[in-house]
């Protein structure tokens, strides 16, 4: 190619100088145009292929690059009615996709690979009283016939109602609970007014036990927590898992230029978090996630549907799928598949695989 080049760069430009002066014009935009194909464009591609690779250069070529989205966090809107202060995925936008294009990325995503599928938000029943939510659950399970379909929220919204009609394509439930302690939970940003966020939780419990829905418990240990024993409180309600995340600063979310949060006061040490994770050891479903786990290892789609990458500690966003497709996409996610399984990522996800005693 190196000699390819400049040879057939000397007889494009002889054929010009060859012209009479009024055509040369002409001859020269061509020339020019010819000359951004050979040199400009390989450069960008080149570019690109390095953005795209990821930061270990262990793999090579598109097609080995290409990670299979297995399992996706779409949060589909920003907006939530709570105000909790470590908060990392905050209400910057309101907006939230059409129904018909979300069931497209969806399918795109299914098409790709997807076996499950996470809705999250902000609050997820915020959007149409849990209409909209419901629908995609549904869809997800009766059309696409994805193995799992789950939820995170923090259950404050939740109608036995939606249970009935929707509950049947669920498989799990996560509903964020950082403390017993209601005075806790109106310190971390989860007060209910005269509501009481630990007596919600237990109807929830019920809820999903009534209606064949798999049970989980998110809770994020930061400073106002972290000397808790939840011990008793977990056992007692013995859900299908709780995850226990470290808290987490996220540039652009809930720390630095531009966030919604101020979460620096919220931060424990890693020694403080394996102080809890040891407190709480005999809880069998306890499933732990420091930072270094946490960061890179899951597939964060935005209301966009865009993918979020997190490796530099902010949130920057790939191209839509909608736009270029989930192959195109998903490179510039920084996900990161080997912490991904690391940290047990895959597990028994869906309902019918899990044996539960309802």
């Amino acid at each position: 190619m190196g000699m390819l080049v400049p040879t057939a760069l000397v007889g494009r430009m002889l054929s010009v100088f060859r012209q009479p002066l009024g055509s040369m014009w002409g001859s020269l935009a061509s020339l020019l145009c010819w000359l951004r194909a050979v040199f400009w464009w390989p450069a960008v591609e080149k570019g690109q292929q390095q953005v795209a690779r990821e930061p270990e250069g262990s793999r090579e070529g598109a097609e080995e690059d290409y990670t299979i989205p297995t399992s996706v966090n779409y949060h589909f809107t920003r907006q939530c009615n709570y105000k909790c202060g470590f908060c990392f995925h905050t209400a910057k936008t309101s907006f939230v996709l059409p129904l018909e294009e979300a069931k497209r990325g969806l399918l795109l995503l299914k098409e790709a690979g997807m076996e499950k599928i996470n809705f999250s938000g902000g609050e997820p029943f915020l959007q149409d009283r849990g209409d909209y939510l419901g629908k995609l659950v549904k869809f997800c399970k009766v059309e696409l016939g994805l193995p799992s379909v789950s939820i995170v929220s923090n259950g404050s919204l939740i109608r036995e109602r939606w249970f009935k009609d929707y509950g049947d394509y669920l498989d799990i439930l996560a509903v964020s609970c950082d403390s017993f302690n209601e005075q806790v939970n109106v310190l971390i940003g989860r007060g209910q007014g005269k509501k009481n966020h630990v007596e919600n939780l237990q109807k929830l419990n019920k809820w999903c036990k009534d209606y064949k829905v798999a049970f989980k418990i998110n809770s994020v240990i930061n400073r106002f927590n972290v000397d808790e024993d939840m011990r008793e409180h977990i056992k007692a309600l013995n859900p299908v898992r709780w995850k226990v995340f470290q808290c987490l600063l996220i540039e652009g979310e809930n720390c630095g230029e531009n966030a919604l949060r101020e979460a620096e006061r919220f931060i424990i040490s890693e020694e403080e978090f394996e102080e809890f994770l040891e407190r709480h050891k005999e809880v069998s479903c306890l499933v732990p996630e420091c930072n270094q786990k946490m960061k890179d290892s899951y597939l964060i789609l935005d209301e966009y549907m865009r993918f979020l990458n997190c490796r530099k500690g902010r949130k920057d966003p790939s191209r839509s799928i909608l736009d270029v497709g989930v192959e195109q996409a998903i490179k510039f996610s920084g996900f990161d598949d080997k912490m991904f399984l690391k940290r047990g990522g895959k597990y028994v996800w869906s309902k019918e695989d899990m044996k539960l005693d309802w």
